[in-house]
């Protein structure tokens, strides 16, 4: 495997964007995944998670999106609410033209499967690749990671809607956090419950919000612990200490296991909901989704670490 940065110039917008890129040893013909990072992330937030849907041999490309780098949408400290509120709508606007512009980007290279685009994003991120396959019919599979978009987002998360109004089946895979703060289980649970295609669930025990990047514990702290007012300090006084929530090692290899398994199911296998794959001896409860694509909140498949 090898990963290296490049820079992307997107000549509609005029904006250039730094990518990373993990490419798989073997030579041939590849199948692309795209990776969203969440709000104040980069495109290397979860490399463990793409150098190891990589090693399956996938090539997985990410950006900086372009609230981290474009002066207009930029914050300032001295920003009234309101104004903070146009630029989060900015910031909204441009999440998926930033992923539709890194799959143009990636297929103009002739070793890549134009039928086999994946996605997976975390957080705000997960809410960019759920919204992106509405507009963008390349999109064959996502993996969505704690996402926001729910009716409902707590006070201090951004008010981003979702529609599946996919007009066909993508199948879809959610990795939540049983203890996730910013991001609740019932925000997920409705997001599931709206997702009109193959669906599956798991809620990795003993967990929060951070617990899908690198550097769990330096970002749950840091999280937690960081000078806020307002929305975000109240939040912060919700959170428990990592010494009480599972470990980086023990949350990374069943989040990333299990997206690298949806993936190859999903992409290459075109394989139903009803057949879940696992990998390692992380035990669930199976049958989270019922035939008839309702939730079952006491068949969640839960990955205990």
């Amino acid at each position: 495997m090898q990963a290296r940065t490049t820079e992307a110039h997107d000549t509609s917008r005029d904006r250039v964007f730094k990518c990373e890129i993990w490419n798989p040893s073997a030579a041939g013909t590849h199948p692309l995944v795209v990776y969203s990072h969440f709000s104040g992330g980069n495109r290397r937030a979860a490399s463990f998670l793409c150098e190891h849907i990589c090693s399956h041999g996938y090539v997985v490309a990410a950006v900086d999106h372009s609230e981290t780098f474009v002066p207009e949408l930029a914050l300032r400290p001295d920003m009234s609410r309101d104004e903070r509120a146009t630029r989060a709508e900015g910031w909204i606007a441009s999440r998926v033209p930033d992923v539709r512009f890194v799959i143009d980007h990636m297929l103009k290279n002739p070793d890549f499967n134009t039928d086999q685009v994946g996605l997976v994003g975390h957080s705000f991120g997960g809410w960019t690749v759920l919204a992106t396959p509405e507009v963008d019919q390349r999109i064959r599979a996502v993996v969505a990671l704690a996402p926001g978009g729910n009716s409902k987002p707590r006070p201090g998360i951004l008010k981003a809607t979702l529609t599946f109004d996919w007009g066909r089946n993508v199948p879809t895979l959610y990795l939540a956090a049983e203890n996730d703060v910013p991001i609740p289980l019932d925000g997920i649970y409705e997001l599931i419950e709206r997702t009109r295609a193959s669906k599956r669930l798991f809620v990795l025990r003993r967990s929060d919000h951070a617990h899908f990047v690198d550097n769990v514990e330096q970002e749950h702290e840091r999280m937690r612990t960081m000078p806020a007012s307002g929305d975000w300090a109240y939040m912060q006084k919700e959170m428990r200490p990592i010494e009480e929530l599972c470990s980086g090692e023990q949350a990374h290899f069943p989040a990333s296991s299990n997206a690298a398994v949806s993936m190859h199911s999903d992409l290459e296998q075109h394989a139903k909901t009803t057949v879940t794959r696992l990998e390692g001896t992380n035990r669930v409860h199976l049958d989270v989704i019922s035939a008839s694509g309702h939730c079952d909140r006491d068949a969640t498949e839960f990955m205990s670490p």
